[in-house]
């Protein structure tokens, strides 16, 4: 018997909040990492698991590296598309991919390397589960 596969990838509608822009309703680049941990947020929920149930059991994620390509800009109150792709991996880390778009317009790509540590802040393996 096959075990059921784990969702490797969600797609997240976002809009753009106002608290998000500059005074010009450009959306700041810091709202862009935010989104991103939304998506994280989903696609654990998607396996079948949450952060809240992770941390109770003393597992805990921290980014380790962040690398985002801004194309264009989000304005305010743009409904957008986050897709999120968890990469397959081993070990202490998950690496994922992310591609934000306003209908067919390509606004950001990025990738995180996330690695898997206790509450003391030491590297732990990803838990069976929680791999894509």
């Amino acid at each position: 018997m096959t075990e059921p596969s784990i969702p490797n990838r969600v797609v997240v509608p976002l809009r753009v909040r106002y608290a998000e822009c500059d005074p010009m309703r450009i959306a700041h680049h810091s709202a862009y990492t935010v989104w991103m941990e939304i998506g994280r947020t989903e696609l654990l929920r998607a396996q079948g698991a949450n952060y809240r149930d992770c941390e109770a059991n003393g597992v805990y994620f921290a980014v380790a590296r962040l690398s985002i390509r801004y194309k264009k800009p989000a304005y305010y109150d743009d409904e957008l598309e986050l897709y999120v792709v968890g990469l397959p991996c081993a070990g202490v880390k998950v690496e994922h991919r992310y591609e934000l778009k306003r209908g067919d317009e390509l606004l950001m790509t990025a990738e995180t390397t996330i690695v898997c540590v206790t509450a003391e802040g030491k590297a732990m393996p990803v838990p069976k589960g929680l791999l894509p």
